[in-house]
């Protein structure tokens, strides 16, 4: 399915609007199921330990998750956006992880 360009930019004008924690919360709530919450949490987490310079096979052990999620998680702070980096760096340090 390919999704229109303006819904997609729709989308991402809805959550330009959230403006704290607690509508993020509840957009999420409403938005996703509890399993793609699960998922968006877990790729997060993993994001922020490879970012932190944490070994691959350690964040799969830490999580109990596949390597293949690794190195996806991997391959996208290599080569995406850089949307993940530019909010690790926004967010600072409470969202640096010891390594």
């Amino acid at each position: 399915m390919v999704v229109p360009l303006r819904h997609y930019k729709e989308l991402c004008e809805l959550f330009a609007a959230i403006e704290n924690p607690k509508e993020a919360d509840m957009l999420l709530q409403d938005i996703l199921t509890p399993q793609e919450i699960e998922s968006i949490v877990e790729r997060w987490q993993l994001i922020k330990q490879l970012a932190s310079g944490k070994p691959q096979r350690d964040v799969a052990k830490d999580l109990k998750i596949s390597i293949s999620k690794i190195t996806r998680g991997s391959r996208v702070l290599k080569y995406g956006t850089g949307g993940f980096r530019h909010f690790i760096e926004k967010m600072g340090k409470k969202y640096v992880i010891d390594k």
